[in-house]
C-alpha cells in the first residue's frame, strides 16, 4: 500500500492497486493527508474483524474534490472519512446528510450506498461526547462548557454538540468575535438563549468565562506546534476544571501542562479521534467497533 494516493490513482484504481492483497475500499481525504493515523486505527480493526477490505489516504486538492466523490462507487468504496480542509464542501455535495452533519456545518463521514448515492454524517461532536464520558464520567448535559477557538470547523461541531445535548451553560469564545456570528446563530436556535455566551478571545473575557465554566474544550490549534504557549495561563485555571483539547497527540500539550500545575484534569485529543473512528465503523458495517484493538493502534500510530 502506498502512503498517499492521489487522484490520478483514483482514475485508473483497479490497475493501481492491482497488486494489493486486499481491495482499498476506504479511505481518509485530506489535504494535507500523510499525517493521518486513521489507516493505522481502522486496519487494525478491520483484520480484527475479518474483514477483507483496507484503509487508505487519499490526497484530493479542492478542485478535485467533486469528481472524486463521484468516483467512490465506480471505484466501489464503502465510505471515506474527510478531514481538513474538505468537510463543508463535502457537506455540499454528498446526496443526502443527517442532522447532525447539517448542525456541524460538515461531513466528515461519508457511506456509499448500495445505489451508489453518498449520505455524508458527521461523528466529531458524538465523538466528543464519547470521549468527555470516558475521560471524566460526565456528560455534556451535566457540565457548563468554554469552547475556545469556536469560529473553526471543529469549534462548530463541538458547540452544536454541546447545545444540542444541552449543556448548562455554553460559552463560545474566538480570537475574531465576527466569526462567530453564524454559529451563534445555528446554536441559539436549538439552545436556551440566557445559557449562551459568545465573546472575544481576550483575558478579561477568558477570566470571567472560567469562573463560570467546568470543562474547557481546545478547539484551537495553539499547542499543536513545537515551542507553543498554553492557551490559558495557569494562573487562570482551578483544580476544578476538565480541561478536553482536541490536538490529538501521544504526548501532553501545553494546555494540560498547564493544568498539571493546578491539578486539573486534562486528556487530549487522542480519545475523541479514537471514537470519532469507531463511529465511522460502526455506520460502515453496521456493527459495533473493536475499540481497544483500535485504541491500540491508535497510540502506537501516536508514540
Amino acid at each position: 500500500m502506498k502512503p498517499v494516493y492521489t487522484f490520478a490513482d483514483m482514475q485508473a484504481w483497479e490497475t493501481v492497486t492491482a497488486d494489493e492483497p486486499m481491495p482499498l475500499r476506504l479511505a481518509v481525504i485530506g489535504d494535507p493527508v500523510a499525517h493521518s493515523a486513521s489507516p493505522q486505527m481502522h486496519n487494525a480493526a478491520l483484520a480484527s474483524c475479518d474483514l477483507a477490505v483496507r484503509y487508505c489516504r487519499l490526497y484530493l486538492r479542492p478542485n478535485e474534490l467533486a469528481a472524486a466523490l463521484r468516483l467512490l462507487p465506480e471505484k466501489g468504496f464503502l465510505g471515506v472519512n474527510c478531514t481538513i480542509p474538505h468537510k463543508a464542501a463535502v457537506l455540499a455535495a454528498v446526496d443526502e446528510a443527517d442532522e447532525g452533519a447539517r448542525r456541524a456545518g460538515g461531513v466528515n463521514t461519508v457511506v456509499v450506498g448500495n445505489d451508489g448515492r453518498l449520505s455524508g454524517f458527521s461523528t466529531d461532536g458524538p465523538g466528543l461526547a464519547r470521549a468527555v464520558r470516558e475521560q471524566f464520567g460526565s456528560e455534556l448535559s451535566d457540565l457548563r462548557v468554554l469552547v475556545l477557538g469556536a469560529g473553526g470547523g471543529a469549534g462548530r461541531a463541538v458547540a452544536m454538540q454541546c447545545a444540542t445535548a444541552g449543556a448548562l451553560r455554553l460559552t463560545l469564545l474566538n480570537r475574531s468575535v465576527e466569526k462567530l456570528e453564524p454559529l451563534r446563530d445555528a446554536v441559539a436556535a436549538i439552545y436556551l438563549a440566557d445559557s449562551l455566551v459568545v465573546g472575544p478571545w481576550d483575558e478579561v473575557t477568558l477570566t470571567a468565562a472560567l469562573e463560570h465554566s467546568d470543562l474547557v474544550v481546545n478547539c484551537s490549534a495553539l499547542g499543536m506546534n513545537p515551542g507553543d504557549v498554553s492557551p490559558i495561563a495557569a494562573s487562570l485555571l482551578s483544580s476544578r476544571h476538565l480541561l478536553y483539547d482536541t490536538i490529538y497527540t501521544s504526548g501532553r500539550t501545553p494546555l494540560m501542562l498547564a493544568g498539571d500545575e493546578v491539578g486539573a484534569r486534562s486528556a487530549n485529543g487522542l480519545s475523541m479521534l479514537l471514537h470519532q473512528g469507531a463511529l465511522s465503523f460502526e455506520k460502515w458495517f453496521q456493527r459495533p467497533a473493536p475499540l481497544e484493538v483500535m485504541r491500540a493502534a491508535l497510540v502506537a500510530a501516536k508514540a
